[in-house]
């Protein structure tokens, strides 16, 4: 059994501030092992459940932050930027779920550090029309891929859009929001138990449903708000990307290939606002 983890770092167990998650905060290098923590419980429980092969990819911000040393012995770590899938890096029709450790709910929502991939630069998003962050973006990746999302650990918030989204998912609270940069911390030691037995119950009920959709190749809209009209103007240049007004564009296309033009995107928007991918 193949199972690939997604390791954001907002969601993670302890952390709400930008001061625990960003590079050179006071806590930043105590909210990195913490994610160490979360991400080796859903390792646990990955090979408790029975699998054979994990690959874990650092998806936070410079997807530097899991230092090799403290990570699973076996769990095999992609580390480190650009990648073409981002949070995605490393995910093939050849692993058999897929679990998202520390995630946060999108942009405009009640959630601990909620926002969309680039913090207060993109407003919104939408696939088909449908509202989603880094969550449903995922999620839906995923599933033409044809590799379930088995399982999710992050804030009661994030937890709350993933099971709007699909109600299969298997979710971890590991802390309940009280604002953006507040909340109620589950005890670490409680938190981490919980990852790992949900991990495991997820994986299980995951190999027990019905054979998962072989991967599909149908066109989605993706579509985007952003803060600043000229990085809307500045993405008109790009092939296929249409503007639906001043501050909003989309474009047409199948996942992932979608994905991965939208992580174009967010590169000429760094270049243009100084303010590079969060996620």
């Amino acid at each position: 059994m193949r199972i690939y983890i997604s390791a954001d770092m907002e969601g993670i167990t302890g952390l709400v501030d930008a001061d625990d998650v960003q590079p050179g905060g006071r806590d930043y290098e105590r909210g990195r092992l913490m994610m160490a923590e979360d991400v080796n419980a859903a390792v646990r429980g990955a090979l408790a459940a029975g699998a054979t092969d994990i690959v874990v990819n650092d998806a936070h911000g410079p997807m530097r932050n899991l230092v090799p040393a403290t990570l699973h012995p076996e769990a095999r770590l992609i580390r480190g930027k650009p990648k073409h899938m981002g949070m995605l890096e490393g995910l093939t029709p050849e692993h058999d779920a897929m679990i998202c450790v520390g995630y946060h709910s999108r942009a405009g929502t009640l959630g601990v550090l909620s926002h969309s991939f680039m913090g207060h630069e993109i407003e919104d998003i939408w696939l088909d029309g449908m509202p989603v962050g880094e969550i449903g973006l995922t999620h839906a990746t995923a599933a033409v891929l044809g590799v379930p999302m088995a399982a999710l650990t992050g804030d009661d918030s994030a937890c709350a859009e993933t099971l709007a989204w699909d109600g299969s998912v298997t979710t971890v609270a590991v802390k309940s929001a009280r604002d953006r940069f507040a909340a109620e911390l589950r005890p670490a030691a409680e938190a981490r138990q919980a990852i790992e037995e949900a991990v495991t119950a997820g994986l299980s009920a995951t190999r027990k449903a019905s054979p998962r959709r072989a991967a599909t190749s149908n066109s989605s809209t993706l579509r985007v708000r952003w803060q600043s009209a000229s990085v809307a103007s500045t993405l008109l240049g790009i092939p296929g990307v249409t503007s639906v007004d001043s501050r909003t564009v989309q474009s047409e296309g199948e996942l992932p290939a979608l994905y991965r033009l939208f992580g174009i995107w967010m590169r000429v928007a760094a270049s243009l606002t100084g303010q590079a991918p969060y996620c």
